[in-house]
C-alpha cells in the first residue's frame, strides 16, 4: 500500500473537480484500485485521464479518420507522424496546441509550445527543418489583443530563432470568439532516415529507465489538467501552471539525443511533454506491455523538497525519458555529460502490470499501469447537428475598389510580414519559399527534392456548417500545396473547440471530423498525427470551431516549384467554376461585419482534378505563376499576386454575375494562373481535356489593379496591405 503522510490534503469533492475529474470518474478510480487513492495517485490519474492526454471526448470520432496510405510509415499514436519521401528518407511532423498557457502567459506559453513540438520531432530521430504557427487572437479592439499578439510572436521568435529552425509559414486571424481564449497551434517537421526511426514502446524486462535533459522544477505542475479546463475569473491563479522554456538547453538536448541514438543505446524514447514524467513513463510502459518502477529521489531537481506529486506532474521543459540498453550505460552517459545535461537512471521496466512510484523508500503510488491509459473513460457524448444556415443571395452595395481596399487593409487580410519578419525563416539555408506565399518550401538538404508546408482552416465556415468547413480546411491545404507545385502527402490536425459537454459544441466537433475524414480520403492526404484542444471557453463562451489542418507536400525537383509572382504581359487565367457564393465570405465578415449565410460547398472531385492539373500544367511549361483562390475570392487573390511581383493587372467580369459577386465570391476548387500569351491556347485545351473549367480574365502588367470598371493604383493597394497589421499592433 502507498504511504500516506499527514501533509497530504484530504481529497474532497472540490479537490476532485480541480483535478479535472467528475464524481463518476473518481468512483471508477476507487473501483480499479479497490481503495482510496493517495494525493500523488490522484494527480497521476488526473494527468492521464484529462482530455489533453486521454482524448476521452474525441477518441470515438478520431478513430473514423483515414490514417493509412502507401506513403505512411507511422500514423497517430506516436510522438509524431512519419511519411516516406523516397531515397530512404522520411519526413516526421506534427501540430499541437498551447492555447491555455499562451493566454495566461503569452511569451512562455508560445515559446514552450514551440519547444514541445520540436521535441516531438527529434524524439523520433529526425532533425527539425521547418516550423509553422497557426494563431487566433481576439478582435483588434479587445484590450488584451495587442498584448497577446506581442507576447506570442515574441515567444515564438525568441525560442525558435535561438533553437535554429526556420519558421516558413502559418496563418494569423482575429475574431471576437477568441477574445478570452487565443489559440497557439505549433507545427514542426524534421528529416530522418527510414532505417533510423525511434519509437516510444518500451521492451525488455529489467531495463533501466533513464531521465535525460534539464532538471525538474515546480513550473508547469498540473499544466495538462489546466489545458482541459475552461477559463473563469480565477485565471490568474493558473499562472504557475505555465512552463518556462530554455531554447539553448533544447538545442543541446537535440544534439545530445541525436548523438545518443547513434550509439545503439536507445531501446525506446519519449518526450516529457504534457503531464511530464507521469505521461512519458506510462505511455512507454503501456505501448510495450510492461510495468514501470520509478525512484523519485534519483530525479534531478532544481528546487528543494519537491514532493512526489510535484515531480510526477511537473511540466518543466527540455526533458526526455528513455529505456536504455544496460551495457551501453557508460557510453550513453558520456554523451550527455559532454553536452552538460542530466543523465540519471530513475527506474526500471518490470513484467508486472504495475506503475510503482517511490520516494526515499516510501511508496507514493502503486497503480495498475494499463488502467491509467487503457481504462480511461471513453465518452460517446450527446451531440446535435448544427442547424442549416440560411442561404445568402444578396449582393452588397459597394464598389469593387472600395471593397478591395477595405478587405486587404483589414487585420485578417493585411500583410503578416510584421509577424514573420520576427522569425528566422532562412536559418539552415534551405528555405526556397519564404512566408507570405501559398506554402513555405524547404529543400531536402543535399538533394534536389523539397518539402512544402501549409496550415489552413476557416472558422466561419466551420461554425456555419461543420461538415463543409472541415472539408474546406483540408481542401484549402491541398490547394496551397498544389499551387506551390507540391504533391500533397499527408496531414496533421489540431482540433480546437469549446466545451464538448455541450451538445451543440460536440456537434461541431463531430461534423468537422466527418468533413475532414471525407476530404483526407478523397485527396489521399491521411491524418498521421495531431492534437485535440477542448474547453476553449471563457465564462461559458466558446471559440469558433477551429480544426487547423497542417499539410505536407513533396517536390521531386526544385524546378517543380511554382511561385506566386506573375510575369508582366502574361494572361490571367481562372481555373474552376464561380457560382457567386458570398455566404460567410471575407467580404461580408471583414468589411460589413456580417457573418451570415452558409459555407460554400466543397466538391472534392473538382478539387482533385484542378490540383493535379495545376501541377501538370507547370511541369509542361504552360504556367509562370499560380495562387489558390480562397478568402476574398478572385479580387484578393489577384491583388496578392500583383503585390508579390509589384505589377498591376486587369481583371474582367467573365460572368453574368454582378461584378462584386463575381470578384469576391468564395467558391472552392479555384486557382489563378499567370500564363504566357503564346501558351494560352495550349493551356485552355489542356484544361478542357482534364475536365476543369478555365477562362481568361485579363492580363498582368501596368501600375493599376483594374477590377471590372474600377481602376485602383497599385500603390494604394500596397499601402493598405502593408499598413493594416502594424496599425493594430502599434
Amino acid at each position: 500500500m502507498p504511504t500516506e503522510t499527514a501533509a497530504e490534503p484530504v481529497i474532497t469533492t472540490e479537490i476532485i473537480r480541480k483535478h479535472g475529474l467528475n464524481q463518476a470518474e473518481f468512483q471508477l478510480i476507487r473501483e480499479l484500485i479497490d481503495r482510496e487513492p493517495t494525493w500523488t495517485e490522484l494527480g497521476i490519474f488526473s494527468a492521464m485521464w484529462n482530455e489533453h492526454c486521454s482524448y476521452k471526448s474525441s477518441k470515438l470520432w478520431l478513430k473514423t479518420l483515414p490514417v493509412d496510405g502507401p506513403q505512411v510509415i507511422c500514423g497517430p499514436g506516436e510522438n509524431a507522424g512519419i511519411v516516406d519521401i523516397g531515397d530512404g528518407q522520411c519526413v516526421v511532423f506534427k501540430m499541437e496546441s498551447h492555447n491555455h498557457p499562451s493566454y495566461i502567459e503569452p511569451y512562455q506559453g508560445a515559446a514552450t509550445g514551440i519547444g514541445g513540438i520540436l521535441r516531438d520531432v527529434f524524439t523520433m530521430g529526425a532533425r527539425p527543418i521547418a516550423a509553422m504557427n497557426a494563431l487566433s487572437f481576439g478582435e483588434p479592439s479587445h484590450p488584451k489583443t495587442r498584448q497577446l499578439v506581442h507576447g506570442v510572436v515574441e515567444g515564438i521568435g525568441g525560442y525558435g530563432n535561438c533553437f535554429g529552425v526556420p519558421n516558413v509559414g502559418g496563418e494569423t486571424r482575429f475574431h471576437k470568439s477568441y477574445n478570452g481564449n487565443c489559440l497557439v497551434n505549433a507545427f514542426a517537421a524534421g528529416l530522418a532516415n527510414t532505417d533510423e526511426i525511434f519509437y516510444s514502446a518500451a521492451s525488455g524486462i529489467g531495463m533501466p529507465v533513464v531521465y535525460l535533459g534539464a532538471k525538474t522544477g515546480r513550473d508547469g505542475v498540473g499544466g495538462a489538467t489546466m489545458a482541459s479546463a475552461e477559463f473563469d475569473d480565477t485565471i490568474e491563479e493558473k499562472r504557475p501552471t505555465v512552463q518556462v522554456g530554455d531554447p539553448f538547453t533544447e538545442k543541446r538536448l537535440m544534439e545530445a539525443t541525436l548523438e545518443l541514438m547513434q550509439t545503439g543505446a536507445v531501446i525506446s524514447i519519449q518526450d516529457m511533454g504534457a503531464a511530464g514524467l507521469t505521461c512519458s513513463a506510462v505511455e512507454m510502459g503501456d505501448k510495450g506491455g510492461l510495468g514501470v518502477v520509478l525512484d523519485l529521489e534519483k530525479v534531478p531537481c532544481r528546487e528543494e523538497e519537491m514532493t512526489a506529486y510535484e515531480m510526477m506532474l511537473s511540466e518543466s521543459q527540455e526533458r526526455m525519458l528513455m529505456v536504455l540498453r544496460p551495457e551501453k550505460e557508460a557510453e550513453a552517459k558520456a554523451v550527455f555529460d559532454k553536452w552538460d545535461l542530466d543523465f540519471a537512471i530513475v527506474g526500471e521496466t518490470i513484467a508486472e502490470d504495475r506503475f510503482l512510484v517511490r520516494l526515499h523508500g516510501e511508496i507514493k503510488a502503486d497503480l495498475p499501469l494499463k488502467a491509467l491509459s487503457g481504462e480511461a473513460p471513453e465518452y460517446d457524448r450527446p451531440w446535435v447537428k448544427t442547424a442549416p444556415a440560411q442561404p445568402y443571395a444578396d449582393v452588397p452595395d459597394i464598389s469593387p475598389a472600395e471593397a478591395l481596399l477595405a478587405l486587404i487593409g483589414s487585420p485578417n487580410h493585411a500583410s503578416k510580414a510584421w509577424i514573420w519578419e520576427q522569425y528566422d525563416h532562412m536559418v539552415l539555408a534551405d528555405t526556397a519559399i519564404r512566408p507570405g506565399s501559398d506554402a513555405g518550401v524547404v529543400r531536402v538538404h543535399g538533394t534536389e527534392k523539397a518539402l512544402a508546408f501549409t496550415s489552413d482552416v476557416n472558422p466561419r465556415f466551420c461554425f456555419a456548417n461543420p461538415v463543409e468547413g472541415g472539408k474546406q480546411a483540408v481542401a484549402e491545404a491541398y490547394r496551397n500545396l498544389c499551387a506551390t507545385g507540391a504533391k500533397p502527402l499527408a496531414t496533421t490536425d489540431n482540433l480546437n473547440f469549446g466545451n464538448p459537454e455541450k451538445p451543440e459544441i460536440m456537434g461541431q466537433l463531430v461534423g468537422c471530423i466527418k468533413g475532414i475524414g471525407e476530404a483526407c480520403l478523397a485527396l489521399d492526404m491521411p491524418i498521421v498525427s495531431g492534437n485535440v484542444s477542448l474547453y476553449n471557453e471563457t465564462d461559458g463562451t466558446g471559440i469558433h470551431p477551429t480544426p487547423t489542418i497542417g499539410a505536407v507536400g513533396l517536390l521531386s525537383n526544385l524546378n517543380e516549384i511554382i511561385r506566386m509572382k506573375p510575369q508582366s504581359g502574361d494572361k490571367l487565367v481562372l481555373l474552376g467554376e464561380t457560382h457567386g457564393h458570398l455566404g460567410q465570405s471575407a467580404l461580408l465578415a471583414d468589411v460589413f461585419q456580417q457573418e451570415i449565410g452558409d459555407a460554400p460547398k466543397v466538391d472534392l472531385s473538382a478539387e482533385r482534378k484542378a490540383g493535379e492539373l495545376v501541377r501538370n500544367l507547370h511541369k509542361t511549361g504552360l504556367v509562370s505563376a499560380a495562387h489558390d483562390v480562397s478568402d476574398g475570392g478572385i479580387a484578393l487573390a489577384v491583388a496578392e499576386m500583383c503585390l508579390a511581383e509589384n505589377t498591376g493587372a486587369e481583371v474582367a467580369n467573365a460572368s453574368a454575375l454582378p461584378a462584386i459577386q463575381f470578384l469576391f465570391a468564395e467558391d472552392q476548387a479555384r486557382y489563378l494562373l499567370s500564363v504566357p500569351e503564346a501558351k494560352l491556347t495550349s493551356l485552355l485545351e489542356a484544361a478542357e481535356k482534364a475536365g476543369v473549367p478555365a477562362q481568361s480574365l485579363g492580363h498582368f502588367g501596368g501600375d493599376f489593379v483594374a477590377l471590372a470598371d474600377a481602376f485602383i493604383p497599385l500603390a494604394a493597394v500596397k499601402d493598405a496591405f502593408e499598413s493594416g497589421l502594424p496599425e493594430l499592433v502599434g
